[in-house]
Formats: structure tokens, sequence, C-alpha cells
């Protein structure tokens, strides 16, 4: 691990070196220097995110596809949200912010005698062992994503941005990231907040980020994959298209099934799993009555503030 956080440090350097540096010296903006390289070192993390998850997802979508895909403009929107999102890294910009206001409450707490709560303080041995450490965040965060995604089913008003999500007839795993912006803000505060409650060291959490998206982008795969035993393990394709099937995902006395975002004995604890070995059709069932929740970037986003305020 500390190999690959060197090596990602190395290119972070270089492309800050090469591209933005001498831009901030000809706008004379070098005072940004520090955050620029953070913005830089975020982007860079992103761009990897796409192509890993591009490199492992395409080709096995295209050797096991779970549907037909019926309308193509429906992929391509979710790549630019994927593009958004994962470029953007709202998280990791989020968990910046949060850093940046706490930061002085931190240093008060301290001078004054309380410490702030911290895993590896907690446990020090934890410190010693990064593999375990990001596996430990993981989990508490992954914890606090399940009850996220249930409230976004159980909230009437979060729904309303949340069905944009599950609105996608053809699902691939470009949808993990076809969000509304408000949600995305939403999610991506929630998680910064539970990862510095924590203490997650500002240098783990872009491995920690990088472990939830890329199960997020599997389990949304168009593929015909249940992990076998592993899936009362990990959420899997098979088992988070359930959570997307009409009706089945957004209705019931839970307002759904199959929560969790990586652990899917989450569900089977809160009792929420639905591991039943079929491949339904994904969507909203009002869909099939002819309801609209719009195909390009923008007309998702427009009708998603117009069901939001009551007027879609």
């Amino acid at each position: 691990m500390d190999f690959a956080t060197q090596l990602f440090e190395s290119a972070a350097g270089w492309l800050f070196t090469t591209a933005v540096q001498p831009l901030l010296f000809a706008m004379d903006a070098m005072s940004w220097s520090e955050r620029a390289f953070d913005a830089t070192a975020f982007l860079l993390g992103g761009f990897l995110s796409v192509i890993a998850t591009m490199l492992v997802c395409w080709p096995l979508e295209r050797f096991a596809p779970a549907q037909a895909i019926a309308d193509a403009r429906n992929t391509r929107t979710d790549v630019a949200y994927t593009l958004v999102n994962k470029l953007g890294l709202l998280p990791l910009l989020s968990f910046g912010l949060l850093l940046a206001l706490f930061t002085p409450l931190d240093a008060w707490l301290r001078l004054h005698g309380f410490a702030p709560f911290s895993l590896e303080d907690a446990a020090p041995a934890l410190a010693a062992n990064p593999l375990v450490s990001v596996a430990l965040y993981v989990l508490i965060i992954d914890f606090g994503e399940y009850w996220r995604h249930r409230l976004q089913h159980s909230i009437h008003w979060w729904w309303q941005l949340h069905a944009l999500h599950h609105a996608q007839r053809d699902m691939t795993f470009w949808t993990d990231d076809r969000n509304h912006i408000l949600d995305e803000i939403i999610a991506a505060f929630w998680m910064a907040a539970i990862a510095l409650l924590i203490g997650v060291p500002p240098a783990q959490f872009p491995l920690v980020i990088f472990a939830t998206k890329f199960i997020e982008s599997l389990s949304h795969a168009n593929l015909r994959w249940n992990f076998g035993p592993l899936k009362y393990v990990f959420v899997s394709p098979q088992f988070h298209r359930v959570h997307h099937a009409i009706g089945l995902g957004h209705e019931g006395t839970r307002q759904g099934v199959n929560f969790a975002v990586m652990f899917s004995f989450w569900d089977k604890l809160f009792a929420t799993a639905d591991f039943r070995d079929e491949y339904p059709a994904t969507g909203i069932r009002d869909q099939t009555a002819g309801r609209n929740y719009g195909t390009t970037f923008w007309e998702t986003q427009w009708l998603g503030f117009k069901r939001l305020v009551g007027r879609a």
C-alpha cells in the first residue's frame, strides 16, 4: 500500500509541476498552489477510478449481459454522470471542506483537554497496519451508507431526488453515478462527516472512496453474476439488480430491498435482504404508465427539481 501511495503522489506531483503550476504562475495565483495540488490529486484519482472501472466492468458486461440495452442514449447520459461525479469527486471535496471547517474546532478541543475520537487513537495497532485500518474504515462507512440509502427511499422528498437513479431502464456499470446533484451533495457530505467522526486520515480517505465506488460500479453492471457463496458478504450485480427491479426495489413496508452498498450482510442483519436468483427488469412502476423521468443530463436534473417541489 505504501508503494501505491508513493506512486500516486509522484504522479500527482508530476502532473501538478508540469501542467498546473505553470498555469498558476501565469495567472499570478501561486497563493492557491496548495489547494490546486489537492485538486490535481483529486482529478487524477477520479480519472484512474474511471479507467480501472472500465477495464474490469466493460469486458464483463459483454461476456455475460443481464439484458439487451434498449436505448443507447440512456447509457450515454450515465457516462456524463460518471465523468461529472468521479472527475468532480464531490466526496473528496466535501471531506476537504469539512476538514477545513473542523480543524479550528479540533484545535480548540485539544487546547481545552478534549481529544476528538479517532479509531487509531482507540486502537494504536491500526496505525501500523494501514490495510486493516482502511478495511475497518470502509466497514463503518458502509454501515452509514446502508442507512443513508434506506432514508433515500423512506423520506418522501429525498425519494423524489433518488428516483432519478432508479429510473434507468438500461442499467450498466455507468449507472452508479446517475444521481441528482442535490442527492449527490447530501451523500458526499454524509460520507465525509462519518469519515471525520471516526478519524479517517486525509491520506487514506481517497482509498476508502475508491474501494466503495469500485464495488458500487460493479454492482450496477449489466452482468449476469451473483458472486456464488460470496453474495452473502458482498453486493453482487444480481443482488443489486433486484434492488432496482420495478416494484421490488422501492415499494412495500420498507420501501424496497437490498439497500447495502458494499456488504450485503447489512441487509441480512436488518431484514431487508432479497436473495432471489432473478434478473428482473429495472425502473419505476409509473414509468410503465408513461411518466417521464428524462433522458438527457439536464432534463433528468430539471425533472428532479420539479418532483422535489411537487410540480412534476
